[in-house]
């Protein structure tokens, strides 16, 4: 792995892994938002939740047209209790997935080389179970013909009952089960791992340092390949660590970014945990990026609203170029090793701000809110969306034919956002 590659080496090495099957207009106008709330967002409730709660939680989100949704983590029970029914839902997923018009891919965390190896073994199990089918399937019985269908009078089916339908699946990681129909949408699952941008909440996360968490990852990311399973790669507090401060070295994160990449993540998320983040901050960590030859196609960002800056953090993203963003359903989550720090930005209120500035997400902002309004009554937890209770329509003064333009938007929500300082002070 050469950590020391130019930027240039960098831009080459990744390009050379792409496939652009779509338009760069439509890569322009179209944010993917990654749902963390199944995971991310229940996994510090003090209150059990079900495994029946969770399944449910998904298969809502699962109807609002998101593509991505964090489901669970593979970590010991001793450790995040409301985490011990991941087993459970990958099983659930793999067999009875919810029924959705789009793919879904379904990512769970594994800290380390036991929790993919865990996952590994759930994969393995339902692929014994439902064996892909041969290379070259036996062609079907020849037709036979009666007196009339000789003379061309009447139709002609094969040997087989003709309302039967043939049908393969070709079971991949975490794909579908195969009693689902072959023209389902294809599911998938992946992983996500993490690292710490500063070597206090390193510690106190994962009990070690920077360096050894990036050689932890390297096991985990070979065996996911191994078995096609697409990673994701975090790095937390970015902007503000509650043990080292607010000012966090933006050269750091950008060389975990190019080292995680290099390491093998298909996409870094690069994480606002305490929601210290600021306009500038994080202007200035986006240009380090880019000037570490980091693409912001391979990352996402992933802000809390501790300080109502998620938002316009977020628009300052898009003008980044960032087109991956993470949100929870409600606002749900937080941070056990930060104090103080809320959940993420609500993914209802992520939606109407993209919506409003004419990007496409996918994903129906009713259903979003409907689900919102539904866990946080399960969970006991305030509904921190904005756009839950009332859903204002859309503006739709912007013209889809030509490019968005979001160079601007921030200088607009400035002036509405809570300033981080008087309520830090």
């Amino acid at each position: 792995m050469n950590r020391t590659c130019s930027p240039i080496v960098r831009h080459l090495q990744r390009a050379s892994c792409r496939s652009f099957s779509t338009t760069r207009q439509h890569l322009a106008d179209h944010v993917r938002i990654v749902e963390v709330g199944a995971r991310d967002g229940l996994q510090n409730e003090k209150n059990a939740i079900s495994l029946e709660d969770k399944l449910e939680l998904i298969r809502r989100l699962s109807s609002t047209g998101v593509t991505h949704i964090e489901a669970g983590s593979f970590v010991p029970a001793k450790w995040v209790p409301q985490m011990a029914s991941t087993n459970e839902i990958l099983s659930n997923l793999i067999q009875s997935p919810p029924q959705q018009r789009q793919a879904i891919a379904y990512n769970y965390l594994v800290p380390n080389i036991r929790g993919m190896e865990n996952l590994v073994k759930v994969l393995e199990q339902h692929n014994h179970s439902n064996p892909p089918p041969p290379d070259h399937l036996t062609p079907p019985p020849s037709p036979i013909l009666t007196p009339e269908q000789e003379q061309g009078q009447g139709p002609i089916t094969s040997s087989a009952d003709p309302n039967e339908m043939s049908s393969a699946s070709s079971p991949v990681a975490g794909g579908a089960s195969s009693s689902t129909s072959s023209h389902s949408p294809k599911n998938t699952t992946e992983i996500s791992l993490f690292a710490a941008a500063t070597e206090a909440f390193s510690q106190k996360n994962t009990n070690c340092s920077i360096a050894e968490s990036l050689s932890r990852s390297l096991p985990i990311i070979e065996l996911a390949k191994k078995h096609n399973v697409r990673v994701r790669g975090y790095i937390s507090v970015a902007l503000g660590c509650p043990y080292e401060g607010p000012d966090v070295d933006p050269h750091k994160v950008a060389e975990m970014t190019a080292s995680l990449l290099e390491m093998g993540c298909d996409e870094v998320s690069v994480a606002d945990t305490t929601g210290m983040g600021t306009i500038r901050k994080t202007q200035e960590l986006l240009k380090t990026l880019k000037d570490a030859g980091v693409l912001m196609e391979d990352i996402a960002l992933h802000f809390h609203d501790t300080y109502g800056q998620a938002l316009v953090n977020t628009v300052i993203g898009l003008e980044a170029g960032v087109r991956v963003f993470d949100s929870s359903v409600g606002g749900l989550g937080g941070c056990p090793y930060s104090k103080g720090a809320t959940g993420n930005v609500a993914t209802e209120d992520l939606v109407h701000l993209l919506h409003s500035v004419g990007m496409e997400t996918g994903v129906d902002l009713e259903k979003m809110a409907s689900t919102a309004e539904w866990i946080t009554k399960v969970v006991g937890r305030a509904n921190e969306g904005r756009k839950t209770v009332f859903i204002s329509p859309v503006p739709n003064d912007y013209d889809k034919t030509s490019s968005v333009t979001i160079v601007g938007v921030s200088d607009q929500l400035m002036s509405a956002t809570r300033s981080p300082w008087l309520l830090m002070a």
